[in-house]
């Protein structure tokens, strides 16, 4: 019993031993992953927001207009010594421009007036604003009326009744908010940019609470996306960033892992590539085309093979005419000759055929040896057909030619 359960638990030892080691090594991964991933929306996150913040301008801006008149002269009644003015500067913090090149802006003048007899009696106003530049040239000026709303003396009596509680314990007052707009599509200029204006009220009998200049972008294309459906356009805009970060995060790790973009052979016979069936048809490729090349070479021998036939039929016969008598045949001979003159030799046999050799073949093999040359010509040209009523002559040397 013992020797059956020690391999048993040394194998569930190994079994135990390697799922931790897989556990762990999946959870190493899946932290690695989760880190990368929060980490990229972080990113994607503060990306939108720099995006968001460099390329949307101020929407609204309002600042305070502070009035100044002189009062140096001798007024009676409610009569000012000069018309109300006020120097406003258009830039936040004293550096950044309020009004970005190229955008249109609503610019617009809010005076809070009480419901006095004076400003009820003073009718119709004008209000003048000029815009200038930092070396104090003038870009834009416009000018505008302004009135209190007309109410009759019943209706006056109403509200003062109505709102009576109210006006008692200080919680409203007797005043109307009147707005001017000075500017209904107003772009400042890139090479004069805007930098303060000067508001201008042309009346001395006018009385004012306090004034409020109030300048309002008019946003257009991407500007009205992310003004007007901010949600949507942070989803849009986390998400893509995300996955762009993702495709560089990816392609630096196959980089770091791979050495470049595409993997090396060993993962692309692993992922099924076609790489080995394209190799091989580029080496039947390349043994096709050697074959081609080497096929010169082998004509070449062929026709070698095809000339050294003949040069073994001519020595062969060569034999056999040193080996037959001195006369191997006559023809009717004429009385007179001697015997031991040549004799005329019929030519009654059949000539020998040469092989038929393409003489572009014979061209490029051209014996070395001038004999053997000689007689490849005669086995090229053929033996001569001899012509009716002639006669082959084949003479050999005897012995009493060499005396």
């Amino acid at each position: 019993m013992g020797g059956v359960t020690g391999p048993v638990f040394l194998w569930l030892q190994d079994v135990l031993g390697v799922t931790l080691l897989r556990a762990r090594r999946t959870l190493l991964q899946a932290a690695i992953l989760s880190c990368v991933l929060v980490l990229l929306v972080w990113v994607a996150i503060f990306l939108y927001g720099s995006f968001y913040y460099s390329y949307m301008p101020t929407v609204s801006f309002s600042t305070p207009v502070h009035y100044h008149y002189s009062t140096d002269c001798d007024a009676s009644n409610s009569v000012l010594c000069s018309f109300p003015m006020a120097n406003i500067s258009l830039l936040k913090n004293g550096k950044d421009q309020v009004m970005i090149y190229g955008q249109p802006y609503r610019i617009s003048l809010e005076l809070e007036m009480p419901e006095s007899p004076v400003n009820e009696h003073l009718g119709m106003f004008m209000i003048k604003m000029s815009c200038y530049t930092k070396d104090g040239q003038t870009v834009a000026a416009v000018a505008r009326s302004a009135m209190l709303h007309y109410r009759s003396g019943l209706l006056h009596t109403l509200n003062t009744l109505l709102f009576s509680p109210l006006l008692l314990t200080g919680m409203t007052e007797q005043k109307q908010l009147v707005e001017v707009e000075l500017f209904s599509d107003y772009k400042a200029n890139s090479y004069q940019p805007t930098v303060g204006a000067v508001i201008e009220i042309q009346s001395r009998r006018v009385q004012i609470y306090s004034a409020q200049l109030r300048i309002h972008a008019f946003f257009t294309g991407i500007r009205y996306l992310l003004y007007n459906f901010p949600l949507t356009s942070a989803v849009i805009g986390v998400a893509s960033n995300f996955a762009f970060l993702s495709v560089v995060v990816l392609f630096g790790y196959l980089q770091f892992i791979w050495g470049g973009l595409w993997p090396p052979e060993q993962v692309r016979v692993m992922m099924g590539d076609t790489t080995r069936l394209q190799r091989r048809r580029e080496e039947a490729r390349k043994r096709m085309s050697f074959s081609q090349t080497q096929m010169p070479q082998k004509d070449n021998d062929r026709v070698a093979e095809q000339l050294e036939e003949p040069r073994q039929q001519a020595s062969e016969i060569k034999k056999v005419e040193l080996e037959t008598p001195d006369v191997i045949g006559s023809l009717n001979k004429p009385s007179g000759l001697p015997e031991n003159q040549t004799a005329l030799e019929s030519s009654s046999d059949v000539p020998l055929e040469a092989p038929q050799i393409n003489k572009t073949d014979a061209s490029q093999e051209e014996p070395a040896d001038p004999e053997d040359r000689g007689a490849g010509a005669v086995l090229l040209e053929g033996p001569k057909v001899p012509q009716p009523g002639e006669s082959t002559l084949r003479q050999r040397p005897g012995p009493w030619m060499s005396l």
